[in-house]
């Protein structure tokens, strides 16, 4: 079957740093393109970062940008987000999701994604 299983959450002070895993399975992961979202008690879920099927390309959300770094290992089929300089407004569930097509303007929304998976709770302390 078709899986993604987020892993690395946890909880750190501000300032700290986390890296997300995402391992995929039941698919062709270089078929793919990737993005985090994340999302918050009470509040939508939103866009965090986006790369394309190997890497060449990637999108952040402009208040992440500098402090977050998505990348991806086909040939391990994962993904990673490393996060930096952690916020207490960066607390959320931190989801991974993949689609296969890369497009301007459903690489950043959640309908632009077919499969996700279940999310890792990340919670960052002041």
């Amino acid at each position: 079957q078709v899986q993604l299983v987020e892993s690395g959450g946890g909880l750190v002070q501000a300032g700290g740093s986390l890296r997300l895993s995402c391992a995929a399975s039941g698919l062709t992961f270089s078929y793919y393109a990737m993005g985090w979202f994340r999302q918050a008690p009470g509040k939508e879920r939103e866009f965090v970062s986006a790369i394309s099927w190997s890497g060449g390309s990637t999108y952040y959300a402009d208040s992440l940008k500098g402090r977050f770094t998505i990348s991806r290992d086909n040939a391990k089929n994962t993904l990673y987000l490393q996060m930096n300089n952690l916020k207490p407004e960066d607390t959320a569930v931190y989801y991974c999701a993949a689609d296969r097509v890369w497009g301007i303007a459903t690489r950043t929304v959640p309908r632009g994604y077919s499969i996700w998976g279940q999310g890792t709770q990340v919670t960052v302390s002041s």
